[in-house]
């Protein structure tokens, strides 16, 4: 299924186009992957609708890739034909500006996204460098999987980032699949935490409490306590004001999106200093992943374990699948089932 033009997605729309594609050749240092999952991402609407950086058309889409090696390069040395494998947002780096040294190679400038700056998993098969590659432990099946290389990856990055500490008050905006995941890791890794969640929909405020919130309400709504962290999923504007709002002092906003549509932007307006962002609050963004991410996520998941909440699509439904996720229809994770 590729992306040929930028595009909106509504209920009229069928933005991917189904394609016989060339079966890649992977170079000396990659893999080809067959590919059985690739998981559907609010990212990939930011692609197809234009607010990513502009991606080469026409492109294949998907980086929440589930797959068995295929064939391997000439300097491939870790991985083998048969292996399982996974294959996330960051598709390379180039390993030696300060950033990649650092550990922070998910700010390099030559950070290359899958299913944007390279082909993606909304296919049979694809290529990526081996050390983009990671195992996936045997407690997934190919489905579970999928979402953990991005919504839990980024969700496990975005509660780092929140500097939570086991006991305080952690708030979650918006309840898709990032969301429903950062609850089960919250819950495993700070135990004595309080949980609390805002979301538009009465079945995902449902859905929150069924996992384990303490409280879950609409974005406007004001929880019963005020909270240290709030971690933001969502693709608009006015859960950030709202959030702050809710935030104790020197509480930190954590916003776990690439974009925001420009929907509700007047609602910045809304934005005032002493009540939103005064005594010490902070915002803070989070900007892709690491492979080291990805890989401590993936132990963690299998460890509590973390079962995502699975919504499975055929391939060639592609374009039903992010028009539900579009039109708000979300429950868990929404997956692509390509080779069986």
């Amino acid at each position: 299924m590729i992306l040929k033009k930028i595009s909106q997605v509504n209920q009229q729309s069928d933005p991917l186009t189904l394609v016989d594609w060339p079966l890649p050749v992977p170079s000396d240092e990659e893999v080809l992957i067959k590919v059985g999952v690739c998981g559907v991402c609010h990212t990939e609407l930011d692609e197809i609708e234009g607010r990513t950086p502009p991606p080469v058309l026409p492109v294949v889409l998907g980086h929440q890739v589930v797959g068995r090696v295929e064939k391997v390069g000439k300097r491939v040395t870790q991985l083998k034909p048969g292996d399982r494998v996974g294959v996330a947002w960051i598709f390379s780096a180039c390993g030696h500006c300060s950033y990649c040294m650092s550990g922070q190679e998910n700010l390099c400038p030559e950070f290359r996204a899958t299913g944007r700056d390279a082909h993606g998993g909304y296919a049979e098969y694809m290529t990526v460098p081996e050390k983009y590659a990671y195992s996936i432990p045997e407690v997934f099946t190919d489905e579970e999987a999928a979402p953990l290389l991005c919504a839990g990856a980024i969700g496990y990055r975005s509660l780092k980032l929140a500097h939570l500490q086991d006991g305080q008050h952690l708030g979650l905006t918006g309840f898709g699949a990032s969301g429903h995941l950062v609850i089960k890791m919250a819950q495993y890794q700070y135990p004595h935490t309080k949980i609390f969640v805002f979301a538009r929909s009465e079945k995902e405020q449902a859905f929150a409490r069924e996992l384990g919130a303490v409280w879950a309400g609409d974005t406007e709504a004001t929880p019963p306590e005020q909270l240290d962290s709030i971690i933001d999923t969502t693709p608009v504007w006015k859960p950030i004001v709202e959030a702050l709002r809710n935030l104790k002092s020197g509480g930190r906003l954590v916003i776990n999106a690439i974009r925001k549509e420009d929907v509700d932007k007047s609602y910045l307006e809304q934005l005032n200093y002493p009540e939103h962002l005064w005594m010490e609050k902070e915002i803070k963004s989070v900007a892709n992943i690491t492979r080291q991410d990805v890989q401590e996520f993936l132990q963690l998941a299998a460890v509590i374990p973390i079962r995502p909440e699975i919504q499975s699509f055929a391939l060639e439904d592609a374009n039903e699948a992010l028009r539900e996720m579009k039109a708000q229809k979300i429950r868990g994770a929404k997956v692509l089932c390509i080779n069986g």
